[in-house]
Formats: C-alpha cells, sequence, structure tokens
C-alpha cells in the first residue's frame, strides 16, 4: 500500500504541471484572440471617415477653378497631403501630434476655402509632445462642421486647444434643423478607438451653449 504512495505522489504532479501548463496554452491563446479581435474592430473604426468630404472638395475645387486658377492649385495639393495622411495612417494605431497638426493644416485649409468667411477654424496647440488616435482631431472638427449650421449670419467657430493632459476642441452649439445623419456615430467611433490605446476616457460636454470634446494626450 505504501509503495504506490510514491507512484501516485508523481502522478499528482505530472497532472498538475499538465494541467497549468494547459491553462497558460488557452490564456494565451485567448488573449492572442482577443488582440486579434479588437484590431479587428480598430480597423473597421479607422475606415469610418466621411465619405461626402471627397464629393464636397471636388465641388469646391471646381468653382475655384474658375474663380482663382492659384489657389486651385493650392487646394489640389492640400487634398493630396490630405489622402496622401489618411493612406499613411491607415495602419497606424497612434502618430504624433506634429503629425497630426500638419495634416490638420491642409485639412482646415481645404474647409476654409469650401466655407470662406462663413468658417473659422483656430488651433492653439503648442506643445508638439505626445502621441494622439490619427484622424481624431479632423473627426471632431468635421462633427462640429457636419452638425452646425455654417451661414454669413451664423458663422461657425471651432477652437482646437490643449488644457491639461488633454487636447480640447470646442464649437458653438448651433444644430442644423434638417440634420438627418446620427450626431453621435463619430463621437463614439473616437471614444471606440481611444478605449484601444488608453484607460482614460474621451470626456463629452454641452454646456453654456457650446459642444466640448477632450481627448486624452498620450505619452511616448
Amino acid at each position: 500500500r505504501y509503495a504506490i504512495l510514491p507512484t501516485l505522489s508523481m502522478s499528482i504532479i505530472y497532472e498538475s504541471v499538465y494541467f497549468f501548463r494547459s491553462l497558460k496554452r488557452y490564456i494565451h491563446k485567448s488573449e492572442m484572440l482577443a488582440r486579434v479581435n479588437a484590431q479587428g474592430q480598430l480597423d473597421v473604426l479607422k475606415k469610418q471617415l466621411d465619405p461626402h468630404f471627397l464629393f464636397n472638395s471636388l465641388n469646391a475645387l471646381t468653382n475655384l477653378v474658375y474663380e482663382d486658377k492659384e489657389k486651385a492649385v493650392s487646394f489640389i495639393k492640400q487634398l493630396s497631403q490630405v489622402y496622401r495622411y489618411v493612406l499613411e495612417s491607415a495602419d497606424k494605431e497612434l502618430v504624433s501630434i506634429e503629425e497630426e497638426l500638419d495634416f490638420l493644416k491642409s485639412y482646415i485649409f481645404l474647409q476654409e476655402i469650401r466655407f470662406g468667411q462663413k468658417l473659422k477654424i483656430n488651433v492653439f496647440i503648442h506643445n508638439k509632445k505626445g502621441l494622439i488616435a490619427p484622424l481624431a482631431l479632423q473627426m471632431l472638427i468635421e462633427n462640429a462642421i457636419k452638425h452646425n449650421v455654417i451661414a454669413e449670419n451664423a458663422p461657425l467657430l471651432v477652437e482646437v486647444y490643449e488644457e491639461e493632459k488633454y487636447w480640447t476642441v470646442k464649437n458653438k452649439i448651433n444644430i442644423k434643423s434638417n440634420l438627418e445623419e446620427s450626431i453621435g456615430k463619430g463621437l463614439k467611433n473616437i471614444q471606440e478607438r481611444y478605449s484601444f490605446v488608453s484607460d482614460l476616457p474621451v470626456t463629452i460636454k454641452n454646456e453654456n451653449g457650446y459642444f466640448i470634446v477632450s481627448i486624452p494626450i498620450l505619452q511616448s
């Protein structure tokens, strides 16, 4: 009877080692599947860009060709810069704020040409350290343009600035009465993208007649 104890002990040890190794492989496999699934979701989210942007830009360019040929050439160059950045950043989870701001200059140029004096976008970011999800600031500006009235008697002012640990986009609320698109789609996109890369939340405020969205500054 006592002779079988060593054998039994060895069997228990062997089974325990086998169990924990199997458990470790299972956990590793689950983590890999979770990462793959998360990356797949992130890739889908990155592709949710405004499909009307190119159409509106080409319409603006058509008018510009007849009005100001030199400005039309600049418009084409900036439009190519925008799409180059979109293509180059498509596979990136994060980019430097410096890269994002360079892209934003081109995007803002196109929108201010399109709307003229009816739209003004001011960027007050001087500290170019930190990382950001690509197209995040652009999507917030696009959200303001898409959902608010932009007219001669009701110009839209959008401000982009740095505040503590966040980059913030702020605009006065003047919602379009015939708005057909979902207001929350773009914001949900940004919130979900940031849930993959940061524990800090994207904050959304509606106060004193202003719509304010802040996204966390990520450290390299």
